[in-house]
């Protein structure tokens, strides 16, 4: 199997399908490498994925990639992006030594993400720009959102600037009461990719509120 290094050289950029179909679940790709990565697992790259890598304090989607003409699993556990490239890791079920040889380059694999933990990830995420527009009708627009954490162990979001100590647990109360309030009502989330700073403030006018999570992709929460 090739090192890391030496399958990095001369790779294009990974064509992201989650871009142009944040629900499609299924899709085929090409093998471009198969290899061991520094810390012992094995993993695949791939010239187009649906895959959501780890990223924007979003955890990545798992599933499983299979050759299309044998009867070959790979289980993905993880996935991550460097400089463009998406990385599938994992382990192939079954007989992992003996089926290496077969992750040939150029072979044809069908891509099935998981579709219960892409759901519970997208609600996750949407969920801390949803805490975001409530923050702003509950008289908070002055702090400033930095970390999100969309983990199911206890997501969150943090905010840089100060609330009066004898506000906090009002300011608490309206929080959830904004939040049931919009989550009735049904407003809308979407999803845009941008190129340049004035489409990203032409957004953040129109939505109030919108953030870059990854390579210029952007949630707005219109309310």
């Amino acid at each position: 199997m090739k090192t890391l290094s030496q399958s990095m050289e001369g790779l294009n950029p990974t064509k992201l399908e989650y871009y142009e179909d944040v629900w499609k679940l299924q899709s085929k790709a090409t093998l471009l490498f198969f290899f061991k990565g520094d810390d012992g697992r094995r993993a695949l790259i791939l010239d187009s994925t649906i895959f959501h890598p780890q990223g924007g304090g979003q955890p990545a989607d798992t599933g499983f990639i299979t050759i299309v003409d044998l009867n070959l699993k790979f289980t993905v556990q993880d996935v991550r992006s460097k400089d463009g490239i998406v990385f599938h890791y994992g382990f192939i079920e079954g007989a992992p030594e003996e089926s290496e040889s077969k992750f040939e380059v150029g072979k044809e694999v069908l891509l099935n993400v998981d579709e219960s933990r892409r759901k519970l990830n997208s609600r996750l995420h949407s969920a801390g720009h949803l805490l975001d527009a409530c923050m702003q009708h509950v008289g908070l627009a002055h702090m400033e959102p930095g970390k999100g954490y969309h983990f199911p162990d206890g997501p969150f979001v943090e905010y840089k600037g100060t609330v009066p100590q004898n506000e906090l647990l009002r300011k608490q109360n309206e929080l959830e009461l904004e939040a049931n309030a919009l989550i009735s009502k049904g407003g809308k989330v979407s999803y845009f990719y941008i190129f340049t700073l004035t489409e990203f403030l032409s957004l953040h006018i129109r939505y109030r509120r919108c953030h870059f999570f990854i390579s210029g992709f952007c949630c707005c929460v219109a309310v």
